[in-house]
């Protein structure tokens, strides 16, 4: 037997500035499902990762929300682990690159890069807030495009045109977090001589490290020649201090992948049979794999080797590069509701059927990957609850019935059990080379035989026959069998599936090896049902409550953000009168039942009732303090199917969101049904 490999693997560090989204998730599942077939067969595979929780974003929202940053990034985390938990995505460590392990490695590296002759000085001119009194990054700059002159584009690039170039080239440039018109103003910087690795990573990037596609795209930089790296910012800046350099950070893309190593270094300190340095010393021969989007490449494929080298630790033995996610054959979108959280997803709908979807659609490229509501219904339904989870529902209650649950010593066909055997190499290298959808394709052809097979013997029929029941009891036997090979196959990418099936088949955690041999004469327990079928409303559910938490995140908020024109596009007088605007005594408010932001109002308006569903909860915790109060109704507005019932027009509030909602009344004397002129 092979020596069991020692292999640390990441996914890149979701920003602590934000929910996780379906998009995000891809690459979590994708590298647990990987670290569990390692796990599965026998290897030592650490999974680490963390919240990366430096940068002017922070600091700049953390303000925004009247607390620290250190206040905000705690709050994140605490979201961020229990959405990952809850997708089954299984840490060994999840940490912050907030940390003191992260402060020492990122200052221990720097210096060692400094002190080998990697760093650089000089001069830089930089847009500067003077009201905010802080270097404004390219993103915290707007102006008119120098190129086609449409205004409000981003200091490094015009979404109308396409066309790139310095801040210093925007027309009418202002900050765009005070408004202010900056002003040009010198720093001294840090920058990290890269192209000093030019020549390793060269060889590096072709050395199999890397999809070859994603080499070829980083042969483009590197034939082109490399710059040097600016690594500081100027305060004021959420993240660690430069040593020896007051006032000057790390900028957030220095310390964000040291973060591997911290998160690392951290669960060390937990568990004593792991030793650091054997892992990211020069001459270890432990594994390392990142997992990243294509979008972060050069940092991970170009800064981060360099920095390694010159600092005198190991290069990653794999970057493994994925595309993107789309919803329905576009860029999710808000509108639509295909931009979805995954806590919303999670209040609707299983996690292993996104991590089955996910599995079946990811092969080793690079190519952006769909989430196609419609297929992933039929999809899940068809081969999870219809094929799979099918074997093991036909077969238990013969064999309870029949054998008081004893599954008896039996292989009435040799022949499929081992087709499954030979098929096991070839779905553990698939799993390996990280072709999650090739091994689904074989387990699914695996399952298609196994029930075309068992449909063929038919025991329902034969157990009607007289002495037929053991000729029904060896084909039930094979199939709970043949049920528990596909559950082996299956358990990296559905690991509640494969728990409670292990409770019925009555055995301890399976593992790849358990493969080699059958049960014989082995009692099971009761079957129950162990996965049921999407229903197509649950996902039209989660669709409509993301566009709910759309119209929440969009509301106006106050606390001074930057904000535009006030003043909305004009409407005729006549648009204006046509509202039938009326005075409403509310009767009744409640709680809607799985829905953050509602509250529904039975609302009298004189000669009938309405129901009307309005997003003021945050504001009024207590509804039944809103009965029995007038309020100001639009009682024309077309009614709106919602997933919880119709709403029959809008009740009137302002405010700037949040517990600042004012639900809008009528002076004293006025009644239900008046239309107001």
């Amino acid at each position: 037997m092979s020596q069991a490999r020692q292999i640390l693997v990441t996914s890149a560090l979701p920003y602590a500035n934000g929910s996780i989204h379906l998009g995000h998730m891809l690459e979590y599942i994708q590298t647990d499902m990987w670290v569990r077939f390692q796990k599965l067969r026998g290897n030592q595979a650490i999974y680490v990762c963390a919240d990366d929780a430096h940068g002017s974003a922070i600091m700049l929202r953390a303000e925004k929300e009247g607390i620290t940053p250190e206040q905000l990034i705690d709050g994140i985390k605490a979201e961020h682990s229990s959405d990952f938990a809850d997708f089954l995505v299984d840490f060994d460590n999840f940490h912050s690159t907030h940390s003191p392990e992260n402060r020492e490695l990122s200052e221990s590296i720097y210096k060692a890069l400094r002190d080998n002759g990697h760093i650089a000085t000089r001069s830089v001119t930089q847009y500067f807030d003077p009201e905010k009194g802080m270097f404004l990054a390219d993103r915290f700059i707007k102006g008119t495009c120098p190129k086609c002159a449409t205004p409000d584009q981003y200091g490094d690039n015009c979404e109308k045109c396409g066309a790139t170039y310095e801040p210093t080239e925007l027309k009418d440039p202002r900050s765009a977090i005070s408004g202010a018109v900056p002003v040009l103003k010198d720093s001294k910087h840090f920058f990290f001589k890269l192209p000093q690795f030019q020549e390793m990573l060269q060889q590096w990037t072709r050395s199999g490290t890397l999809q070859e596609s994603v080499a070829n795209k980083l042969a483009e930089w590197l034939d082109g020649g490399l710059h040097e790296w600016d690594i500081s910012r100027d305060a004021p800046y959420f993240g660690f201090e430069i040593p020896d350099e007051p006032g000057k950070y790390f900028y957030v893309w220095l310390d964000a992948p040291i973060g591997y190593m911290a998160s690392f270094k951290n669960l060390c300190a937990r568990r004593p049979e792991l030793d650091f340095d054997a892992f990211w010393n020069k001459d270890s021969s432990a594994e390392v794999y990142h997992f990243i989007g294509k979008d972060i490449v050069n940092f991970h494929a170009l800064f981060w080797p360099a920095m390694l080298e010159g600092a005198g630790y190991r290069k990653p033995t794999a970057i493994n590069v994925h595309g993107y996610l789309t919803v329905n054959g576009q860029k999710m979108s808000k509108s639509r509701g295909t931009f979805i959280k995954a806590r919303t997803y999670l209040d609707h709908l299983n996690p292993e059927y996104l991590r089955y979807y996910y599995a079946a659609k990811l092969g080793r490229g690079v190519d952006d990957l769909d989430l196609n509501l419609e297929d992933f219904i039929q999809k899940v339904n068809s081969d999870l609850v219809g094929k799979v989870v099918n074997i093991a529902s036909r077969c238990a209650g013969f064999i309870h019935k029949g054998n008081a649950g004893v599954l008896v010593a039996a292989n009435p066909e040799p022949e499929l059990w081992n087709a499954f055997q030979s098929a096991a190499p070839g779905i553990a290298e698939a799993y390996e080379s990280r072709d999650f959808a090739r091994a689904m394709r074989e387990i699914m052809a695996l399952a298609d035989r196994a029930n075309a097979w068992i449909a063929d013997k038919a025991p329902w029929s034969l157990a009607k026959q007289d002495g037929k029941a053991d000729e029904v009891q060896a084909i039930c036997a094979l199939g709970v069998n043949l049920f528990r090979q596909l559950v082996i196959f299956l358990k990296p990418v559905l690991p509640n599936l494969a728990r409670d099936a292990e409770t019925f088949l009555n055995v301890a955690p399976l593992t790849w090896a358990d493969l080699a041999t059958p049960l014989a004469d082995h009692p099971l327990n009761p079957f129950t049902p162990l996965l049921a079928r999407i229903e197509p409303a649950k996902v039209e559910a989660m669709v409509e409550a993301s566009k709910e938490d759309l119209a929440a995140a969009e509301a106006p908020k106050g606390n001074g953000e930057l904000k535009k024109d006030p003043l909305a596009a004009e409407i005729a007088f006549d648009a204006f009168a046509a509202v039938d605007l009326r005075i409403a005594l509310i009767e009744k408010c409640e709680f809607v039942e799985g829905a953050d932001k509602l509250l529904r109002l039975t609302l009298d308006i004189g000669d009938e009732k309405r129901n009307v569903f309005s997003g003021i909860k945050s504001a009024y915790p207590d509804p039944s303090k809103l009965e029995g109060r007038l309020t100001l109704y639009v009682a024309n507005l077309a009614a709106r199917k919602m997933k919880f019932g119709v709403s029959e027009g809008m009740v009137l509030a302002a405010g700037p969101g949040g517990e600042e909602i004012y639900l809008l009344s009528p002076d004293s004397g006025a009644k239900p049904g008046q239309r107001v002129k």
